[in-house]
């Protein structure tokens, strides 16, 4: 390892550019300026949840799959590789796909998922493409929150049906059955039960569309639990296209009481017998053999209806009447009309969704919490998920290691570590790996040996991790599992998603967070309370979730509990914690006293997901915090400048609706700021004053955490994987003056001369993008004309030159300018030989020497 150093001749003065800008107000800075940035996907290739799967009849390798946070993709190599195709037009939750049988090219895609688990995300209403998935326009229902199912008329592309669950966190109106017979351009409820309870599914009779079964479903969210069940759900049918409806809930047969989720699902061989899974005290599969009129319990297996809120659909096969599928954990096959089930696991467990083909019933592609996979054996065989970088991260820190590796917590799915840069041409299944704890942990990387990682999981448990050997080691705070207990039994409340830190100033003091703040010095052997209760502790919050049929207890809704930590680079013993219940403490003497600095103008049941001290300030501190589990949508940002006495708000420049979780402070330019919402990332060069979209080629998806290391940004995006902007100079170096002028370019960060890796990208759709090998230089041109010769010279420090790239040049010397703010990645060689017509040399590319490491210079010239 080596490193390189430039000098610049046209280079900007950081105490001109700090003050500069922070003076402005209300003036955004023209993000074209440092539209030369670009973010990276770094991965991992691995499936995240997938709620809605569908593929084309008569187009075997076709499928689609719509995700619980990264948009919707698509495979037409029968699920070797995927692409998303709603980037650029939405992203984030999505709840149903569906494709028109009579014309492939019109697709339909509700937003908002309806696997409703505890980091669910709401949607924006519908989408339709009438190009096969190329370009989507909006087609309304933007309040229905969350789609169970779309369901499209078998002979006509514009007659459709939306199952809209409505908002999970409070009472609305949109939600029910709508119908719209005019391609989405109008729509009517045709199905509504009440402001509580929507839709979750819809099926239409594949012999007679007229002919239709609805299950409707009651079922709420707040912060510290959930309820499947009430007076909406039930069983629905319409034998007149949708225009009036018949309840089926008090038919003989069906469970008497209280019921929760419905799935349906109609014989493709015979309209007659239909099936039904009900979650009830006295639930199960039911089938019936008349259209509904009466029913008989087949099947109540608890394996096949556990978790009913999570799972809950039933599918028919399309050529044998007696074949019906189940989805849960695993998923199931009957082949006796639902009497008995087998059990399945596809690749990757908690199986969601279902589509098989009319006119084979082998080929079929399903959906489960590691995205999708398609079979064209029924089953037998399935595709990989580690093709899709769909992987939903909580959390995102980096390690000491050179070069350092990006650590974080795929729900669903274990911990990673993975490589920001490989030796490869790729980021590959080959640069990351398992690290300590489970799907929802906080990481701690030992500060003085990186191969040793510390990590939590859900209900308090948390092990040491040492990559050298492989072993683990329990560390958890408190011996005890309370799996299926609610939080009131726990002797310490731990957050699903508790944290864990190591302190800036003691490399052996290691933090753990329940609503107490623990802490240990020898390795997890034994630990302290430094604290007392720093949440509400408020006792309606603190009881068993779920109901009124099920409990639910897996650690998801445990609430009261320390949510975000911070001590001071400053100051050793200033510590910062906040609660998901809405508390703010502060410590100045390491525990021994605590003072409420809770912001008055914060709701109370605020989740505080971040807290970050002003690497310039030790008096400053910044908090993000977010409401929407209490339907409350807002951004909520907070700036002291006094160690929390009082605080200011900063949310001006992000959309309303914009839910807020991460705010991080540049470690170099004071008052530049990073915020990370529900639907993208947000830039502030004014100390949060005003803010501007980061947003550059980052998809839309909800950022969950954000990281600054040395001359980088890394977003932990929930649904996409871990993204990263490699060098922040553009917006570090920024100021009025430079905005100004008709050029200019930026101070690059320090280069690496590397033995190999960083030379480009193997495969986009199966691989990460790795560290550009070299000096990647941005820069930018306002009103470069056609004819215009523009070049950037790369010197050696005496003057002398090396390299020139020109917009008049060839091949590997051609400068492009492809907007005002471009980028050039110089691979940190002089010229090769001269060549002639002719040679011809066998196995010897026309290379010249790499530069020895030193000071360089670069200019541009115009």
């Amino acid at each position: 390892m080596k490193k390189l150093l430039f000098l610049f001749l046209l280079s900007c003065v950081y105490t001109v550019v700090y003050s500069d800008l922070q003076a402005q107000t209300n003036h955004p800075v023209d993000e074209s300026l440092y539209e030369g940035m670009q973010w990276r996907l770094v991965g991992p290739f691995r499936g995240g949840r997938a709620g809605t799967v569908c593929g084309v009849p008569g187009k075997p390798n076709l499928f689609y799959q719509g995700t619980a946070g990264g948009g919707v993709w698509r495979t037409q190599d029968g699920g070797g590789t995927w692409e998303c195709i709603s980037d650029g037009y939405f992203g984030g939750s999505i709840g149903a796909v569906a494709v028109s049988p009579s014309d492939p090219n019109v697709i339909y895609v509700g937003e908002g998922e309806e696997t409703v688990r505890g980091n669910v995300s709401s949607g924006r209403g519908l989408w339709k493409s009438v190009d096969a998935g190329k370009t989507w326009q909006h087609i309304g229902l933007s309040e229905s929150e969350h789609i169970g199912r779309i369901a499209i008329h078998p002979t006509d592309p514009n007659t459709v049906f939306v199952a809209a669950m409505g908002n999970l966190w409070k009472p609305n109106e949109q939600r029910g059955l709508f119908r719209s017979q005019d391609g989405g351009a109008s729509w009517e409820n045709v199905l509504f039960v009440s402001d509580s309870a929507g839709a979750v599914d819809i099926m239409l009779d594949p012999n007679n569309s007229r002919i239709m079964y609805c299950g409707t479903w009651q079922i709420k969210r707040n912060g510290y639990r959930m309820d499947s069940g009430g007076p909406g759900s039930g069983l629905w049918k319409s034998v007149d296209a949708g225009d009036t409806w018949t309840e089926l809930t008090d038919k003989p047969g069906l469970p008497e009481g209280v019921w929760g989720i419905v799935g349906v699902t109609v014989s493709h061989v015979n309209s007659n017998r239909v099936w039904a899974i009900i979650e009830s005290l006295d639930g199960g599969v039911f089938r019936s053999d008349d259209g509904g009129e009466t029913w008989e319990k087949t099947n109540d297996d608890r394996g096949l209806r556990q978790r009913a809120w999570y799972y809950s659909r039933i599918y028919a096969d399309t050529q044998d009447e007696d074949i019906v599928y189940v989805m849960n954990v695993r998923y199931f096959r009957s082949k006796d009309g639902g009497e008995t089930f087998e059990q399945f696991n596809a690749p990757h467990g908690d199986h969601h969704d279902l589509w098989i083909a009319p006119e084979d019933n082998q080929r079929m592609v399903i959906a489960d919490d590691g995205g999708a996979q398609v079979s064209f054996d029924g089953g037998e065989n399935w595709s990989t998920y580690y093709n899709q970088p769909t992987a939903q991260f909580y959390r995102v820190t980096t390690d000491n290691h050179f070069p350092f590796r990006i650590l974080g917590a795929q729900q669903d799915n274990s911990t990673v570590r993975i490589d920001h840069r490989s030796k490869g041409n790729a980021i590959t299944e080959r640069n990351w790996e398992p690290s300590a704890g489970g799907e929802s942990a906080h990481l701690a990387p030992d500060p003085e040996n990186p191969e040793v990682v510390y990590g939590g999981t859900f209900k308090g448990y948390m092990s040491r991790y040492d990559h050298t050997t492989g072993q683990t080691r329990s560390v958890n705070v408190w011996p005890d599992n309370p799996a299926g207990s609610g939080v009131e039994v726990m002797k310490y409340r731990f957050n699903w998603n508790f944290p864990t830190y190591f302190s800036p100033h003691d490399k052996d003091r290691l933090y753990a967070c329940s609503n107490f703040l623990h802490v240990t010095t020898n390795e997890g052997q034994s630990w302290e309370v430094i604290s007392p209760d720093l949440t509400r502790n408020d006792p309606k919050t603190l009881y068993s979730s779920g109901g009124p049929i099920t409990q639910d207890n897996t650690g998801v809704e445990f609430y009261g509990t320390i949510f975000a930590i911070e001590e001071s680079t400053h100051e050793e013993g200033v510590i910062y914690t906040g609660s998901d219940d809405g508390v703010l403490h502060v410590t100045t003497d390491g525990g021994a006293n605590w003072t409420d600095i809770t912001p008055p103008g914060a709701p109370a049941n605020l989740m505080i997901n971040c807290i970050d001290v002003d690497p310039h300030d030790p008096a400053g501190v910044y908090m993000a915090g977010t409401s929407y589990k209490f339907g409350d949508y807002q951004p909520y940002l907070f700036v002291s400048k006094n160690y929390g006495k009082s605080w200011k708000k900063i949310v001006s420049g992000i959309p309303a609706t914009y839910y807020t979780r991460a705010l991080r402070a540049d470690t170099e330019r004071p008052g530049l700021l990073y915020a990370g919402t529900e639907w993208g990332i947000f830039v502030s060069f004014d100390d949060g004053s005003n803010w501007q979209p980061f947003q550059l080629n980052l998809p839309i998806v909800a950022i969950r955490d954000l990281h600054v290391r040395d001359h980088s940004l890394i977003a932990a995006t929930h649904g996409r994987s871990f993204w990263m902007i490699d060098d922040l100079g553009p917006v570090r170096q920024m100021s009025k003056e430079l905005a100004s002028q008709d050029m200019h370019l930026f101070d690059p960060k320090p280069a690496y001369r590397m033995a190999q890796g960083g030379r480009g990208r193997a495969n986009a759709k199966l691989e990460g993008t790795n560290h550009p090998n070299g000096v990647h230089f941005h820069f930018f041109t306002k009103d470069v004309q056609e004819d215009e010769e523009i070049k950037l010279e790369i010197l050696e420090n005496d003057g002398d030159l090396i390299r020139s790239y020109s917009t008049k040049g060839k091949k590997d010397k051609k400068l492009k300018i492809d907007s005002i703010g471009n980028n050039l990645l110089w691979d940190l060689r002089y010229d090769g030989f001269k060549e002639f017509p002719g040679m011809v040399l066998y196995s010897s590319p026309n290379r010249g020497p790499r530069a020895v490491p030193g000071d360089y210079k670069a200019r541009l010239v115009r």
